[in-house]
């Protein structure tokens, strides 16, 4: 018997597929898990990936993509599918065909005219005989994806994929679920947002069950078996009730992953908070620790001093921005220096201040690119001469290695000179996402012209260099991408121009909590008052709409929070 497992990145399907791999052996069952512990059991086929999964290949267009993930399969079916067949009793599979198919046609938009011969032709008449969908909200998995990320300490760059932005993360779901729809005598959905241990135990019954008596009475079974629960929330009538919605909707996410919990209270503080984000720090102290970048309230300071020794980086990372007038910042990044540098350096960032240099200076000679880096927006003399210093040093290595090539970017983040520009096109080969990111608040006729080639390959990047910019071009640019892409409303960050409040109101069902984020000071607006009234009423149950609602009832939208939701 051959089983897929389908779903969106951080929906939960390799570890479900990956339990439920080891209860079904424990159970009696031979089996091979082609995508055991997340890794490709075919080389060629994990290679395959990493190509397609690396950032530096932007110019990789979306029919060429959409090829290299049909290969990807062929590869696997060829090498491991088809003979695995034929020796065990159940065969699963992590993603398969169905995944080129969802990214070709709802992600990337491609016609299904011309993705459907090639997977026809891929597949060679071979087609799984049960599919399961693991469903999860997009906003529960990316936060799940960023916690996974924090505890494993993973410091890679983001996918390919992440330069569409969220909103491509949307269209995948909506395009499993029409698959789901359209053959259920093969597909089965399975939400994955509450206990993990109950998905992976329903699972695994159905897949017994299905070796045992055949796939159509096990799905009948299945569905029979399982209660729908009510999620349908009443209508809230105001950010108080926000509030404590969402309060109620962390305090049962901690009891099961409070990582994710911990995370979702990112940027928030003030009653109710803070004694939560107390508790989660004696269980998930890195998790507490990410969400309190740029926060100057007392809780905050106290909980930076109570986690610095056990977790010096973690909290060195939690003060980028506190200048050096900023007393206790200050003293902070000196007793965390020995045991944190990098992190230190990286907390100065785009810093111009006497306290920021002496940093600096005390640090070049043994981090000259962590200091270089913090330079972003710093188009002084003084800048340009340690930029040059480092220059020098890296002998003609921006065109060719792309550590180099990152760290030069973000040095001339926010710079418009032709000395910045130089630098920029010669890190563009090699770091062609950091090149792209550092035209931030650049609006020289150079900037739109790199805009203009990558907004349709990049657009959250080009979406992120447009942050709180009021210019036609970028209002045209957001016009064209808002649709699929969030970071496009994002960038109007409490804009109060008419285009912006346009923006709003368009999108406001596409994008129903970041309408609202935008808001920022504007929310105490009768008009942002009347936008958040509403969108409580139609999306109660949305939690990242719960939580700007809620950062409006503490008062926290007024400071720009740290979090990305």
């Amino acid at each position: 018997m051959f089983v897929v497992f389908e779903g969106i990145d951080g929906s939960g399907k390799t570890t479900v597929s990956n339990m439920v791999a080891e209860r079904l052996r424990a159970g009696g069952l031979s089996i091979k898990h082609l995508r055991a512990e997340g890794k490709f059991v075919s080389v060629v086929s994990e290679a395959i990936r990493e190509l397609g999964r690396d950032a530096r290949n932007i110019e990789l267009v979306p029919q060429a993509e959409f090829l290299l993930y049909v290969a990807r399969d062929v590869q696997l079916i060829e090498q491991a599918l088809r003979p695995a067949l034929g020796q065990t009793d159940v065969v699963l599979a992590d993603r398969f065909l169905y995944t080129a198919e969802i990214l070709g046609r709802n992600g990337r938009r491609l016609p299904t005219e011309w993705t459907a011969p090639i997977l026809q032709a891929a597949a060679g008449g071979l087609s799984p005989d049960l599919v399961i969908l693991v469903d999860v909200d997009p906003v529960l998995a990316r936060a799940r994806r960023k916690a996974a990320k924090l505890a494993a300490d993973d410091q890679r760059p983001p996918s390919r994929k992440g330069l569409a932005g969220v909103g491509l993360q949307h269209r995948m779901r909506r395009g499993y679920l029409d698959l789901a729809a359209a053959s259920p005598e093969r597909w089965v959905v399975v939400d994955n947002e509450d206990v993990l241990e109950d998905s992976v135990n329903r699972v695994t019954e159905l897949i017994a069950s299905a070796h045992r008596v055949g796939v159509p009475k096990a799905l009948a079974d299945f569905r029979a078996a399982v209660k729908r629960s009510a999620r349908d929330a009443k209508p809230l009538t105001s950010p108080a009730e926000a509030l404590e919605a969402f309060l109620r909707w962390v305090d049962l996410r901690s009891e099961r992953e409070p990582r994710v919990a911990a995370y979702l209270l990112s940027g928030l503080f003030g009653p109710g908070v803070d004694e939560r984000r107390r508790a989660l720090a004696g269980r998930v102290p890195q998790a507490v620790l990410a969400g309190l970048n740029g926060l100057g309230d007392e809780t905050s300071w106290e909980l930076r001093e109570a986690l610095q020794r056990e977790h010096p980086r973690a909290v060195a990372q939690t003060l980028g921005g506190f200048p050096g007038a900023h007393e206790r910042a200050t003293a902070l990044r000196a007793e965390l220096e020995r045991e944190a540098p990098l992190e230190v350096i990286s907390s100065i960032g785009r810093l111009d201040d006497d306290s920021a240099w002496q940093v600096r200076e005390r640090f070049y000679e043994k981090y000259p690119a962590a200091v270089v880096g913090s330079l972003a927006t710093i188009g002084s003399e003084r800048a340009w001469k340690m930029r040059q210093r480092w220059l020098d040093r890296a002998n003609g290595q921006l065109g060719q290695s792309y550590e180099t090539a990152r760290v030069g970017a973000k040095a001339v983040t926010g710079l418009d000179d032709e000395r910045s520009w130089n630098v920029r096109r010669e890190v563009r080969t090699s770091a062609p996402v950091a090149a792209l990111a550092s035209l931030e608040g650049v609006l020289g006729a150079r900037s739109w012209e790199w805009r203009t080639e990558f907004l349709s390959r990049a657009p959250k990047v080009v979406m992120l260099t447009l942050k709180r910019i009021s210019h036609p071009r970028a209002w045209q640019m957001r016009g064209l991408v808002a649709a699929d892409c969030k970071e496009a409303i994002d960038s109007i960050h409490w804009l109060d121009d008419p285009e912006a409040w346009e923006m709003r109101e368009t999108h406001a069902d596409t994008w129903p909590s970041t309408v609202v984020k935008t808001l920022g000071p504007l929310a105490e607006t009768p008009r942002g008052r009347e936008l958040i009234a509403r969108q409580l009423r139609n999306y109660p149950g949305n939690v990242s709409l719960l939580k700007h609602a809620a950062a409006v009832a503490l008062g926290t939208h007024r400071t720009g929070g740290n979090d990305d939701y």
